[in-house]
């Protein structure tokens, strides 16, 4: 058997269930993150295309991508989780508790920016003027998150890794308005494992500073868990679209990008959840790493979350060696398969893609580059039960950026 291919036989019979489905008062099927996005603005769903050709070329019923190359004039789904983690976590600093409420009893449809909803608080926006946001990235989730604090009016500071592509960089600073989004680089040869590290230490006893990140560790949870619940709204998009498409069908695969895995959580729990119906069926979760970065297969190798080194590779934002402690319970239990692709396959997968008239970034086409690796394995296309009635979603999470392709 590969070992660019791991199975998982323990995802088999393994249910999420959420934790709001404890509460009489909370109906499980409640996204009101998909309710804050609605009232930004230039909010749209993201298309999803129905692949035919490349369906009959891997022997397949049918192959559908979910496109986020557009999220608020972003190129990626990252925003979405960026946006309801902020909003939420600016709410909690000012003793906002009632967050949903400052949605429903706006007036002329405020956007959420600190001052607004310090009014709505009933507290003095300038009791707060040092407030700033910290974080990391290697590309999109940093300026999706300078993005939404320059929209609220807060200041920015990214760490990012010192081979960014300098046009990422530029593209992170001109998010903030007023020169209030800062790319600080740091040293070359250090990678995003490297880069948590300093956002951590610059948060540290700085009473005013918000460390937003979307991956989790002991004692930094809660932030990260609303990341997971704002990149619901992609997944319930989806849903309405493929039933539209194929007439009630539900998809039997979904196919994710994993790099510290809170994506694949969201998609994880969406999937495990209880079926639409009990004919459905349960849906497998294959998650797609970079071979630069496969901690998640060297976690269900062992059993146990464990790190990896990492090296360059043109699937930045997968280049992720340690998953987020909240996502490894979930990923362990119910993704189904692990794939790992490198980036002649990720370039060879965009080309492919462009073919089709879509463009997509290395990490959006990583999902039909591992797609072609399975259906190419007979043992593995076989235990997976990809074959011509499956109904397979690939999440292209990234559209097109610049990036040197592999020799």
């Amino acid at each position: 058997m590969s070992t660019s291919v791991h199975l998982n036989p323990a995802a088999k019979d393994w249910k999420y269930i959420p934790p709001n489905v404890l509460s009489s008062h909370t109906s499980p099927n409640l996204n009101p993150a998909q309710t804050f996005h609605d009232s930004l603005p230039d909010f749209q769903p993201t298309p999803i295309y129905n692949l035919e050709s490349l369906a009959r070329e891997l022997k397949i019923g049918f192959l559908l991508l979910k496109h986020e190359s557009g999220r608020f004039g972003l190129p990626s789904f990252k925003v979405l989780g960026a946006t309801w983690a902020i909003y939420r976590t600016v709410c909690e600093h000012i003793g906002l508790s009632n967050h949903s409420g400052f949605l429903s009893h706006r007036e002329n449809h405020e956007l959420p920016t600190l001052q607004n909803l310090c009014r709505y608080a009933g507290v003095d926006p300038q009791d707060y003027p040092n407030l700033k946001i910290i974080t990391c990235t290697e590309g999109n989730w940093g300026r999706a998150v300078a993005r939404m604090a320059s929209l609220m009016g807060i200041p920015t500071t990214v760490y990012v890794p010192g081979y960014m592509h300098p046009t990422t960089r530029a593209l992170i600073a001109s998010e903030g308005s007023h020169g209030t989004a800062s790319v600080d680089v740091i040293p070359a040869g250090n990678y995003y494992d490297d880069a948590v590290e300093v956002a951590q230490k610059q948060a540290e006893g700085d009473k005013d500073a918000l460390l937003v990140m979307d991956i989790s560790w002991e004692g930094y949870e809660a932030i990260p868990q609303w990341v997971v619940e704002g990149y619901r709204t992609m997944l319930t998009e989806a849903d309405a679209a493929i039933s539209y498409l194929l007439n009630g069908k539900h998809p039997t695969h979904a196919i994710i990008p994993c790099g510290c895995g809170s994506v694949a959580q969201a998609v994880t729990q969406h999937y495990k959840a209880t079926p639409p119906s009990p004919s459905s069926g349960r849906t497998k979760v294959l998650a797609v790493e970079t071979n630069t970065a496969a901690c998640l297969r060297a976690s269900l190798q062992t059993g146990k979350m464990t790190a990896v080194p990492t090296s360059e590779t043109i699937m930045n934002g997968m280049n992720c060696g340690t998953l987020s402690t909240t996502a490894w319970p979930v990923l362990q239990k119910g993704v189904d398969a692990c794939v790992v692709v490198n980036d002649v396959e990720a370039h060879e997968a965009i080309q492919v893609l462009a073919r089709e008239g879509i463009n997509a970034g290395p990490c959006g086409a990583a999902t039909l580059a591992a797609l072609k690796k399975v259906c190419e394995m007979q043992t593995e296309r076989t235990s997976l039960c990809l074959n011509e009635d499956s109904v397979v979603v690939l999440y292209c999470t990234e559209g097109l950026r610049e990036y040197t392709p592999p020799v």
